[in-house]
């Protein structure tokens, strides 16, 4: 018996390891997005430009005193549009505690930095675009969070169309929300004569500095405990057709039209 391990042909190449490629700069920033540090960073520039945008633009309210005229709805569920989110602090929220739904997703973190400085509450959470997604994004967690708040008194804040999903179409989650909590909706619009709109999926604004800004409040919307699910689309519809037509009146307030 030969007892000599085999060898392969002599010629044959040895083993080499893959030479890595040069970190471009594409993976330098994902790796410093996963970076807590640059991640608060991210949060607090955000902090520091929104108020440089407020102190420097006059931004008027209808009604002019809307706790006043809106007060009797609270708690309820605040919401706009996805892509007009970054206006949000500019929303008079003194006199009521309030809490913000805030995405799960890493980019979620600079927002809950903002909400934090600006002395709101976050519930962490990201509605799914089927039902199947629902716990996997927290959005059961979120949900049944943001129920118990109201039932406590505190006020919720959300985005009404679903995220990265069709914009401006109002989701099915926040109906539900408001049909098992008893609490109405309170559509917001809001609008600079100033901005850039990003061409994303949800039209990101970002308002300038020196502008002169708009905030609508709509009709609140309230979902009957006992609604089929005819009544809940209507409301639903409701819900999006208020938020098209608040959100062209704050347009149409600083001077422009819908981008």
């Amino acid at each position: 018996m030969n007892d000599q391990a085999p060898t392969g042909p002599a010629d044959a190449p040895a083993t080499q390891p893959v030479p890595k490629g040069p970190r471009t700069p594409k993976h330098v920033l994902k790796k410093l997005g996963a970076s807590d540090r640059a991640v608060r960073f991210a949060g607090l520039a955000a902090v520091a430009y929104l108020k440089l945008v407020r102190a420097t633009s006059r931004i008027t309210f209808e009604p002019k005193n809307p706790l006043e005229v809106y007060g009797a709805f609270l708690p309820g569920i605040m919401t706009m549009w996805h892509g007009q989110h970054l206006m949000a602090p500019f929303v008079p929220s003194k006199g009521f505690n309030l809490k913000v739904m805030v995405s799960r997703h890493r980019d979620g973190e600079i927002n809950a930095v903002i909400a934090e400085k600006f002395g709101y509450g976050t519930i962490r959470a990201s509605a799914a675009r089927t039902p199947s997604r629902t716990l996997e994004k927290g959005g059961l967690r979120g949900f049944l969070e943001m129920k118990k708040a109201l039932a406590e008194g505190v006020t919720v804040a959300m985005t009404a169309d679903l995220s990265h999903a069709e914009s401006r179409r109002a989701g099915p989650g926040i109906i539900a929300l408001s049909r098992v909590s008893g609490r109405p909706i309170l559509p917001i619009a809001l609008a600079t004569s100033r901005r850039l709109v990003l061409e994303n999926w949800d039209r990101t604004t970002i308002n300038l500095p020196f502008s002169r800004g708009a905030c609508i409040f709509g009709t609140p919307i309230a979902v009957p405990g006992d609604a089929d699910e005819a009544v809940r689309e209507e409301k639903r519809q409701q819900l999006e057709d208020e938020l098209n037509r608040i959100t062209a009146i704050a347009y149409e307030r600083v001077g422009g039209k819908d981008d």
